[in-house]
């Protein structure tokens, strides 16, 4: 609600600023798609590794946390 009325006072004071925010977002959006890929490709070879590296452990039977 808050970025509603926020928005509606940059629409007021601003209404360019506030025209080419409306246009321009959409567009980076679509720029920083493939970095938010990235970071979970990213995220997912790092749970990998962690995974692999604590398997010994787990498989030892080393204390487990809850």
């Amino acid at each position: 609600m808050i970025t509603f009325l926020l928005w509606l006072l940059l629409l007021i004071f601003c209404w360019p600023l506030a025209l080419l925010a409306l246009i321009l977002w959409p567009l980076v959006w679509l720029i920083l798609l493939p970095f938010r890929l990235l970071g979970i490709a990213v995220d997912g070879v790092f749970d990998l590794l962690r995974a692999i590296l604590r398997l010994p452990g787990r498989i030892l039977g080393g204390p487990r946390r809850l």
